[in-house]
């Protein structure tokens, strides 16, 4: 018999999965077997590569060269509408998905076109979230379609557009197919950054308004004006293509649902297939009346965006809770509907995002985003846009769902302001506790006055949404797109060290030749030498985004983001557009390895300059020697003040690094026409860039990864969770609005938090983290041994669920090097 993991105590997930292991039954999965039936036919399959879009896609644009790019989109769009497979699953309540029935991905070869045929070759082979694709698709891609891109994508633009001095820090071939992972530009393997769109107008107003809206404006245009003419009259004619689209796409599921119901034998399964052809041929065209017509619409429009374009991340899902909240209360009222049968309606859509994987192509962007990563992010709570409360019934629903089905889609994120309900918080610190990595929270004490202060109405940023992995959108007001810089300053410190050079690289100077380090006397010395790199670094990821704003709109459209778009559509102009009037443009480049950096510096600060326990050539020779034979100077190093301890020595070095950002972010975003801000969200990144650093002075050794975030570095953070706040708080720079998020993790043992008195705790902690207006944090409730337990039978722990960035995986899904980051992190054993 299987012997079960020793611990004090389990959270409910890991209890779930250690009931499982013995046999016992599942109490949840009597009370859903619906979406369990579902789930149970495709978790733990390999996706599959669906190559249909990416081939109805290349057809059509290859018949419409000439035309301007957002009308050959939307008619791509339409083509692939009209010829996509179209299924109807088993079980499923709601209509639309992406590509083949199972666990899938689909390609977009306008961005990988240029080396899709070799990537195709090496996919099944990846050791990170591999996929398979059937030989004839695979001919297909390599013969058919990729041939038509090469020469074409926004990848060899950008190659080409980058000078040598960049270049070099930016890829490690004269092609670009391999990242250096110093300064990496990441607008090459996604067509946006996150975003949401305005979910709420499909709803009220259906895409048969919005078609409507386009063929009025189409009549009100100088027949005379070049401007009307050649911009704005294929836009418009463009939106209606796209409008026209969506709807055929739901009209095909229609029909085939009821040609699937007169075969059907089962007369409640025939009576649901009628119900879906009755509601697919009714949205997303026309206003939704019911919930499940919400429901659906919202699903229709979701998948669709996902054939349009490459979101990074994948589409946000916006506030659910809140505009789906006026069709849920008038089913309920009118008893249309239960809370069993809303859960089911939205529980089947969470299963059916499960079977969308979102892949990249490229090698830099798969080692980015492990665990078939995903953020299509739910908002719950928060506040109104006149700033009052805004839980309702619908929010709460959404937390039970969560904790009773064991998936980690979608990522729920709880939005946390100052007045938030006693009965808001502890639901959302009982669903912590769970174990599955859900809630992640964002504060609105910060978010919302920072947006204002960015140019925001308080309306809108009070009605902001959590997009992606941490950020946030402004339905509506957001306009900017460009993928920004991931800068591997742990790298910046290395060369500082090393006179310009990385080990990993060799003699190579790839920075600054700020000299040699032995010969530096003073802290101020070795800090100027830093500074330089630093600033260096900087200036290569404005130079890429100036280059990419300028490049992106030839070569990437939005339709149907457009149409869904006020500004957009008031100025027709295609999302995409780097200037789009009215709108704000918030951007943001990367901050990788904070807390490595921190604490590196803290130690050559403390110990080299001013108590001169060290010297440089002793601690450049244990570096040298990634400390094989030095422990004693590994150790001493490690002792010096760390980030992430509430310590005033190591917090004002963070501060400082901190502020060199914002400075250069404010005196030189102006230029690039946007707010192109310091964030600290790596997703899975800094295990890749530290795979290019060698040793750092925090006594981290060569090609491990870097720390995560705005988290302190591994076993770092040895004085509790609360000191960790505090650290983050301490080393933000309030007086700039320079600043977008910062992703922390926070690893809590479930002992610590059981029972009540535990959930009080972490009540207590998430205020904290609210008063401290800080971004944002997540949770992991899981014992250390369990995830040991785990990597040696992965079989066994197919279906535990851990909190990674930004996002939940299934551990077994993550590679060796980002489960032991994760086992590495510091465990809290009180609160």
């Amino acid at each position: 018999m299987l012997q079960p993991v020793c611990c004090e105590a389990y959270s409910s997930h890991e209890q779930r999965l250690q009931d499982r292991m013995e046999g016992k039954e599942d109490k949840f999965r009597a009370t859903h077997p619906r979406v369990f039936t579902i789930l149970e036919s495709f978790d733990g399959l390999k996706p599959r590569i669906d190559v249909e879009r990416a081939r109805y896609f290349t057809d059509s644009m290859r018949q419409t060269e000439g035309q301007a790019l957002v009308l050959r989109w939307a008619k791509a769009l339409k083509h692939i509408a009209e010829n996509m497979t179209v299924y109807i699953d088993d079980h499923q309540l709601l209509a639309g998905r992406a590509g083949c029935q199972g666990r899938y991905g689909i390609l977009y070869p306008e961005l990988d076109g240029d080396f899709l045929g070799l990537a195709i070759e090496e996919l099944p082979k990846r050791k990170e979230s591999p996929s398979y694709i059937t030989p004839e698709d695979a001919r297909v891609v390599i013969e058919e379609i990729a041939p038509y891109w090469k020469g074409k994508t926004f990848h060899e633009a950008l190659n080409k557009a980058l000078p040598p001095d960049v270049h070099k820090l930016t890829y490690d071939d004269p092609e670009g197919l391999a990242s250096r992972f110093v300064v990496n530009e990441t607008a090459s393997f996604r067509s946006s950054i996150q975003w949401v769109h305005d979910y709420d107008k499909v709803l009220k107003r259906g895409f048969g308004g919005l078609k409507a809206e386009a063929l009025d404006k189409l009549q009100t245009l100088d027949p005379l004006s070049p401007v009307d003419n050649v911009e704005k009259r294929p836009f418009l004619e463009a939106m209606v293509i796209v409008c026209d689209a969506i709807v055929h796409w739901a009209n095909r599921h229609a029909a085939l649902a009821r040609e699937v119901a007169a075969a059907e034998a089962d007369p409640v399964r025939k009576r649901e297939l009628l119900t879906m052809a009755e509601i697919c041929e009714r949205v997303p065209e026309h206003p939704a009346r019911t919930f499940h017509e919400a429901v659906q619409s919202q699903w229709f429009t979701q998948m669709f965006s996902r054939i349009e374009q490459k979101t990074g991340t994948i589409i946000s899902n916006g506030r659910m809770d809140q505009y789906f909240y006026p069709f849920y209360q008038k089913d309920m009222a009118e008893g249309l509907l239960t809370e069993e049968k809303a859960v089911e309606l939205l529980e089947c859509m969470w299963v059916g995002m499960a079977q969308f994987i979102d892949l990249y192509i490229s090698p830099t962007g798969g080692a980015f985003n492990e665990g078939y990563a995903h953020w299509e992010a739910v908002t719950i709570g928060g506040q109104t846009p006149d700033g009052r409360d805004a839980t309702n019934e619908l929010t709460y629903l959404f937390l039970k769902s969560k904790r009773e089905f064991p998936l980690h889609y979608p990522d729920l994120a709880a939005r946390i302001h100052s007045c938030a309900p006693e009965r808001y918080l502890w639901e959302v610190a009982e669903t912590i506790k769970d174990g599955a990595g859900f809630p992640k929270l964002i504060n609105d004490e910060e978010v919302i006055p920072l947006y204002v202060s960015k140019g925001a109405t308080f309306e809108e940023a009070y009605d902001y949404a959590v997009s992606g992995c941490t950020e946030a959108r402004m339905p509506n007001r957001d306009t900017y797109t460009s993928g920004g810089a991931y800068i591997n300053f742990a790298a910046a410190l290395e060369m500082a060290l090393r006179n310009g050079r990385m080990k990993k690289y060799g003699d190579r100077a790839l920075g600054v030749e700020t000299g040699d380090p032995r010969s530096f006397t003073t802290w101020d010395e070795f800090w100027n030498a830093y500074v330089r790199q630093h600033e260096l670094f900087l200036k290569t990821a404005f130079y890429q985004q100036h280059v990419i704003i300028n490049l992106r709109a030839r070569h990437f459209a939005q339709p149907m983001g457009s149409v869904l778009h006020d500004l957009c559509m008031k100025h027709c102009l295609d999302l995409h557009t780097p200037q789009i009037p009215e709108g704000l443009n918030f951007g943001y480049f990367e901050y990788i390895g904070y807390g490595t950096v921190v604490d590196s510096l803290s130690a050559i600060k403390k110990l080299v300059f001013e108590e001169r326990k060290l010297s440089m050539d002793e601690l450049l020779e244990a570096l040298d020697n990634d400390f094989e034979g030095r422990e004693d100077v590994r150790h001493l190093l490690k002792s010096a003040p760390c980030y992430g301890n509430n310590d005033e020595y190591a917090d004002a070095i963070a501060k400082d690094i901190d502020l060199l950002s914002l400075e250069y972010a404010k005196k030189y975003s102006p230029e690039l026409g946007m707010n192109n801000d310091v964030r600290y969200v790596p997703f899975t990144s800094h295990v890749p860039f530290g795979k290019v650093v060698s040793a750092t002075p925090n006594g981290r050794r060569s090609w491990t990864p870097l720390s995560d975030g705005s988290s302190a570095s591994h076993g770092a953070d040895v004085n509790g969770p609360t000191a960790v706040l505090l650290s983050n708080y301490t080393s933000k720079n309030y007086g700039y609005r320079e600043r977008a998020a910062r992703m922390l993790n926070i690893k809590f043992t479930p002992k610590c938090l059981a029972g009540d008195d535990g959930t009080r705790k972490l009540i207590s902690f998430i205020r904290t983290f609210c008063d401290l207006k800080l971004w944002h944090v997540q949770f992991n409730v899981i014992n250390r041994e369990t995830l040991i337990a785990a990597q040696k039978d992965p079989e066994k722990y197919r279906n535990l669920i851990v909190r990674i960035a930004g996002y939940s995986a299934y551990f077994v899904d993550l590679s060796p090097d980002l489960q032991n980051d994760l086992i590495a992190r510091t465990v809290h054993e009180t609160c």
